[in-house]
């Protein structure tokens, strides 16, 4: 009888993209999954908390969960031109919005810890679910809000103007692509099943390129904007080659961006290594 894993994904299309062969059972697996849609930041939490076996996350929590996850190199986001965007209802000098009320998608989200790395915000962060963050700012209900997700390409749709595109920011300041999430498996289940778990993952995003169309129902019924131009949009821009294998730039990128998390954080990094394998 095969092994069962809590397996945790967004219902963003670029994770069911990519997961989509291995959740209904397309490509065979070493073990059977119990998967759970869900925001990610509510992913965040439930890895903080290790009530999953293997979770998509963001990779700012990762400094909180070193000790008990480590990463694999297969399934997450990150690239160039991916970034979280300041948005607001007018456009504005950045300045005057320093000490302004700004929606965040979470406090352990990697958008978050962008904006704080940024450095021209002080001001209060309420934190929303992701698509409730455009309209909290349209209805004035805030003062901007940092977007994610398929809000980049539908951000004007609500009236609303880009600010700062944190992503370019990123890259600018860095020269690295910008690591969003990652896929992170509980150092208690064995080196050896993470990297059995990066395989399937790999193969089920092999599955995916071969067959998309096979897949569009099920990425359809889970996002939460079913223009087929927005899916698509959105899954070009966060699966990519990273996606199957982050290489010596990618964990770079991610390395940097969890040592730089630690330090807001004021969190020592542990000895542990950060990637499956390592």
């Amino acid at each position: 009888m095969m092994q069962q894993y809590s397996l945790g994904i967004s219902p963003c299309p670029n994770d069911t993209f990519i997961f989509g062969a291995l959740v209904q059972g397309l490509v065979a697996m070493p073990h059977n999954y119990e998967v759970r849609l869900a925001d990610v930041e509510e992913l965040n939490a439930r890895a903080a908390q290790e009530l999953l076996d293997i979770t998509k996350l963001s990779v700012a929590v990762m400094p909180q969960i070193l000790d008990r996850y480590v990463l694999l190199r297969a399934g997450g986001a990150l690239g160039r031109g991916c970034g979280p965007v300041l948005v607001a209802r007018k456009s504005v000098p950045l300045e005057t919005l320093a000490e302004a009320v700004i929606a965040i998608p979470g406090r352990m989200t990697t958008a978050n810890l962008l904006l704080s790395l940024h450095g021209m915000h002080h001001g209060p962060r309420p934190e929303m679910i992701f698509d409730q963050v455009m309209p909290a700012v349209a209805r004035g209900e805030v003062d901007a809000g940092v977007v994610i997700h398929e809000g980049r390409f539908t951000y004007e749709a609500h009236g609303l103007v880009k600010l700062l595109d944190l992503g370019a920011w990123w890259e600018q300041a860095t020269g690295l692509p910008l690591p969003l999430g990652g896929i992170a498996v509980r150092r208690s289940l064995g080196m050896e099943t993470a990297l059995q778990v990066e395989d399937a993952i790999r193969r089920s995003l092999a599955f995916a390129r071969e067959n998309p169309e096979q897949l569009r129902p099920f990425i359809r019924r889970h996002a939460q904007e079913l223009d087929d131009s927005v899916i698509d949009s959105h899954i070009a821009t966060f699966v990519n080659d990273y996606s199957m294998n982050l290489g010596t730039e990618g964990m770079h990128a991610i390395r940097t961006l969890v040592t730089m998390g630690a330090r807001v954080a004021g969190l020592p990094l542990p000895e542990a290594p950060l990637f499956a394998g390592d």
